[in-house]
């Protein structure tokens, strides 16, 4: 591995730690919001007032500053994968913080994860020497590229505008899917805006290209976009399969458009290229493990009328004379409450007045 390389796996590793972390505390975040108001996945932006959330997005943003420069030294072939350690950040910390309890089925889910993302690094090209702005732009116009990128604003549109609306609480990879396309966009255009930073640092300033400005807007876009269908990602299904099911999805569309872009697969031998897709296929295991073996997030209740069983059963007795009315629709429910009545106090015909003591019983 070379130096270059070398820091971009470093700063990728301390980029996954903030990420994986941000995952849980934005989590807690959006529970305390919905607490107080409409949830992140049907519209509420209340979790904009929670400073939980808040932490969560620096702790993020400072991955992403770490992500960003990691781009700057390593191929996005290297960088991108390591973001499976995030998984494990979040998936052990939303076993202890959130009770979302993380089957063993699920940690050799994980740990696939991790052996496929290891070995597309062992495997991973080095970085392509670029000396401007202009050099990338001339990459993003490629024919190959644009008609990359047609595609996924297309297919995008299709997931926001029409899966959404009707799957998206019930399908996980509907909002994922739409931050792993988007994000693969973004990953292009941060990657271009941190060799423009690092280009001027080291005195060839890059802001005098109109490029640079064009891939700072296409970046900010993707990056709200992204945010927003985690959001609701995150306020639908648990933590600990959204972040390896991302990971996987990101992934994929993030190495498909480096690919195409910078043409990281046109210097590599046949044996590279299989051991990447190998490893990718592994991760691809370990998600759809993980997916598997999830637990269900409990319904939330509209309302406090809201029907708890299929059963009733009543039961009211007085004067040591039961009288018993019994409903058996299903199966019986674990809970159970009673209201004592020990005096009824109104006077008249009324059924009740026989009895001067009562026992309501709901199962």
């Amino acid at each position: 591995m070379s130096s270059s390389n070398l820091k971009g796996f470093v700063l990728a590793v301390i980029s996954s730690a903030f990420i994986g972390s941000s995952f849980i505390i934005k989590k807690k975040g959006l529970q305390l919001a919905s607490a107080n108001g409409p949830r992140a996945s049907v519209g509420g932006y209340g979790y904009l007032l929670q400073p939980l959330w808040w932490l969560g997005m620096i702790t993020m943003i400072l991955g992403e500053i770490a992500n960003l420069v990691a781009y700057t030294y390593a191929p996005a072939i290297l960088v991108t994968p390591l973001g499976a350690l995030s998984i494990i950040v979040s998936a052990v910390l939303a076993h202890f913080l959130l009770k979302e309890k993380l089957q063993k089925m699920g940690m050799l889910g994980c740990l696939l994860c991790i052996v496929g993302s290891t070995v597309i690094v062992l495997h991973a090209p080095e970085e392509m020497s670029l000396t401007s702005v202009h050099e990338i732009w001339e990459l993003a116009i490629q024919p190959a590229f644009l008609s990359y990128t047609a595609s996924a604003i297309a297919f995008t549109l299709f997931l926001v505008l029409y899966c959404a609306p009707r799957y998206g609480q019930t399908n996980i990879l509907v909002y994922i899917g739409i931050c792993s396309i988007i994000g693969s966009l973004t990953v292009m255009s941060v990657k271009a805006i941190g060799i423009a930073i690092k280009l001027t640092l080291e005195g060839a300033n890059q802001a005098f290209y109109f490029q640079t400005w064009i891939f700072t807007m296409v970046a900010v876009t993707c990056i709200v976009v992204q945010l927003n269908y985690l959001n609701m990602a995150l306020d639908n299904f648990n933590t600990a399969v959204v972040s390896p099911i991302y990971y996987a999805l990101f992934t994929a569309f993030t190495i498909l458009a480096s690919a195409i872009m910078f043409k990281h697969y046109s210097g590599q031998s046949i044996s590279s290229i299989v051991s990447e897709l190998c490893g990718f296929m592994t991760i691809l295991s370990g998600t759809t493990i993980l997916h598997s073996t999830r637990e269900p997030d409990p319904p939330v209740n509209a309302d406090l009328y809201t029907p708890l069983s299929p059963k009733v059963s009543w039961y009211i007795q007085g004067n040591s004379e039961p009288w018993k009315q019994k409903e058996d629709d299903g199966s019986p429910f674990n809970l159970i409450t009673i209201i004592r009545q020990d005096h009824f106090k109104q006077r008249g015909d009324g059924p009740m007045d026989m009895f001067p003591s009562s026992e309501l019983v709901i199962a």
